[in-house]
């Protein structure tokens, strides 16, 4: 008689969010400061994002920048963690580790729960209605700001 090796149980799954498109759910009780997944994809510099997306008026993409110049595309070779949505109250944060992103739980979260972080999109122009409808937040949190744009620090 054979037994089958029982599988590890995996902590989230993708699936339909009510928050937007996709999202990212947690099977299974995940203790807080819980480091999730990598956010993995192709690393280009904002030079060629900028060319690349140049004619992309959907600012919904897959991007992830980091301090020193570079992005991270997860349209090419990303995982899971690209489906993690925006939230004004996340349960998780992106946390940067010698220029690898990680996400990571900010407290316990229960099963059924979407994860989700602060995506801090800073952009340096005028934040207009208009660009604030295009970078519309449908999180629901109780102070959800209705925009993923952060307020600008004054410098």
């Amino acid at each position: 008689m054979t037994t089958k090796k029982s599988q590890p149980r995996r902590r989230f799954v993708v699936r339909n969010s009510g928050i937007h498109g996709k999202g990212v759910f947690a099977t299974t009780h995940i203790p807080a400061h819980t480091r999730l997944i990598e956010y993995k994809g192709k690393r280009l510099t904002e030079a060629q994002v900028d060319k690349r997306y140049a004619n992309d008026d959907d600012p919904h993409t897959f991007l992830f920048a980091l301090d020193d110049g570079i992005v991270i595309d997860a349209t090419i070779n990303g995982n899971s963690a690209r489906w993690i949505n925006h939230s004004c109250a996340p349960n998780c944060e992106a946390v940067d580790d010698k220029d690898r992103i990680f996400i990571e739980t900010l407290r316990a979260i229960r099963p059924g729960e979407e994860l989700s972080y602060n995506y801090g999109i800073e952009l340096e122009e005028r934040h207009t209605p208009a660009m604030k409808r295009l970078y519309q937040c449908r999180c629901g949190a109780r102070r959800c700001k209705g925009t993923i744009l952060q307020a600008k620090t004054k410098k």
